[in-house]
């Protein structure tokens, strides 16, 4: 079959079974780029020189529910942290306010299938490392109510009750807080995302969720060694959990060549003042220079479809998603250069051989099954205890 006919197919089945992507980075993008203001980024229309997304390359792309990322860098503290969370939030709101033919907020597993059925993107949001909550489980209840359906334990730094993939461990996973802090969130419904942790965490995460865990951009650490995927050991525990690993297209985490060349890249960065999650046009130039005179390593789609072929071996086909993490990340895989790519990814899955049902799952089932096994967790045991005021 012809790489058009492939392509063909790729978009007919997204138009039935779209993609629901784990985590998407827009709202810092917008936070750092023009302070919220919407009227400069306007994502009606093509955003594509400072942006992975706007609502034409979503639909491009076939994305029938996003998760926005409401992240805040893992260097705010405490009140900070909470009330730039918040901000991140009010974002959202903010942008499915001002899109209502093309955004619609969803809560449930129930609004995701609506949102299909009417031909919006469901607009769900992922609160990106728990110092989002600044050791207060009552700060996790009022995100949840402001719609917040997932937390990743950490982000880039140990927090005082979990331990990060990429910071020096001190607790050895979950501490007794961390748990009780999972436990809270089967009770809550919001789910538990793995992306982040260190190993120690995924597994006493794993063994205290009584709901599905996610990976909401995580890809498979036997195809590229970095601590930020998800060893063998773990994805295996998926099927009893009934969770869900989402690949992730950042390429320092999918592309082993990618993995030296982005440190140094980073590090240069640094040198000159910028954050390394900067992605600010001013910060991407001192990229491309760099990368002038010291080559990119270049991901692709059949790098990401590696890591989906490795990850369906050992996890199943119920137990992967995706999550590309654009606007997250400075550089991208050809082919899945921002949210218009996901055709080319399917397209290359269909090449490999997957099926139409299997990949139905991928896109859209397993992500909307877990939210749904969640919500049926977090009603029988609401119903039979009541808010944890546990505190550090």
């Amino acid at each position: 079959m012809s790489a058009a006919d492939l392509l063909a197919q790729a978009r007919e089945l997204l138009a039935e079974h779209p993609v629901v992507d784990g985590h998407n980075d827009l709202p810092w993008a917008l936070r750092e780029q023009v302070r919220y203001d919407l009227a400069r980024r306007d994502i009606a229309g093509d955003q594509s020189a400072h942006l992975h997304t706007d609502l034409p390359r979503l639909r491009a792309g076939g994305v029938g529910a996003q998760f926005w990322s409401v992240y805040v860098r893992s260097d705010f503290a405490g009140d900070e942290a909470v009330s730039a969370t918040l901000e991140q939030i009010d974002a959202v709101e903010q942008l499915i306010a001002r899109y209502p033919r093309a955004l619609v907020r969803a809560l449930t597993a129930d609004d995701m299938e609506a949102a299909r059925a009417d031909g919006r993107i469901a607009s769900l949001m992922g609160a990106e490392g728990g110092h989002s909550i600044n050791n207060s489980l009552a700060t996790l209840r009022a995100l949840h109510r402001l719609g917040v359906r997932y937390m990743t334990l950490t982000h880039n730094d140990t927090i005082d009750w979990a331990d990060s993939a990429t910071d020096e461990p001190r607790h050895g996973g979950l501490t007794d807080f961390g748990r009780e802090v999972v436990r809270e969130m089967n009770r809550i419904g919001m789910l538990v995302d793995l992306s982040h942790v260190a190993e120690t965490t995924m597994r006493d995460a794993l063994a205290e969720s009584a709901a599905p865990v996610v990976f909401s951009h995580s890809s498979a650490r036997a195809v590229c060694d970095h601590p930020r995927n998800v060893p063998d050991e773990v994805l295996a525990q998926l099927p009893a959990n009934g969770g869900v690993a989402m690949a992730t297209f950042v390429p320092k985490f999918i592309l082993p060549a990618a993995v030296e060349w982005t440190l140094a890249a980073d590090e240069n960065l640094r040198a000159h003042g910028f954050h390394h999650l900067d992605t600010t046009p001013e910060a991407m130039a001192l990229h491309r220079a760099f990368e002038a005179g010291r080559p990119r390593p270049v991901a692709t789609a059949a790098t990401v479809a590696d890591h989906l072929d490795h990850m369906r071996e050992v996890a199943g086909v119920d137990h992967i998603g995706i999550g590309g993490d654009f606007d997250g990340t400075a550089f991208t895989p050809a082919g899945l250069d921002d949210v218009s790519g996901y055709p080319n990814l399917i397209a290359e899955l269909l090449h490999r051989g997957w099926s139409r049902a299997d990949l139905a799952k991928l896109t859209w089932s397993n992500a909307v099954r877990a939210l749904r096994d969640a919500e049926a967790v977090a009603r029988d045991l609401s119903a039979t205890r009541g808010p944890s005021n546990a505190v550090l």
